[in-house]
């Protein structure tokens, strides 16, 4: 069965981004409902899955990021990105979905590893 998993990196210092809020929605059209929120550890990652087995299912699913707390705390301004949200979807839920977010103060990348 697979996976849903996320990691970030604070591309402004090289570094894991340790600490980031990370909320996970399922969509049901147009309606985002929340399944779970955690906190990024030291390696910028979610100690464990976001979902796994039976709770990863097909469909569309928001991974929403409050970066604006992780600058503020680091003491960087974040007056431009207060929050990522990063909107996709699911075919194969068999499959691991790896969802990597790359910040800086001002932007943002994102892509699908595995």
């Amino acid at each position: 069965m697979g996976k849903l998993t996320t990691h970030v990196l604070d591309t402004t210092s090289g570094t894991p981004a340790s600490g980031v809020e990370v909320s996970l929605h399922i969509l049901h059209g147009d309606k985002a409902t929340l399944v779970k929120t955690l906190t990024t550890n030291s390696d910028g990652r979610c100690d464990s899955p976001l979902l796994e087995g039976s709770e990863f299912i097909s469909g569309g699913y928001e991974i929403e990021f409050d970066v604006e707390s992780y600058f503020r705390k680091n003491g960087t301004d974040c007056s431009f990105l207060k929050d990522v949200v990063i909107r996709f979807y699911v075919k194969d839920s068999e499959q691991n979905y790896h969802v990597p977010l790359l910040i800086s103060p001002f932007s943002y990348s994102t892509y699908r590893g595995s």
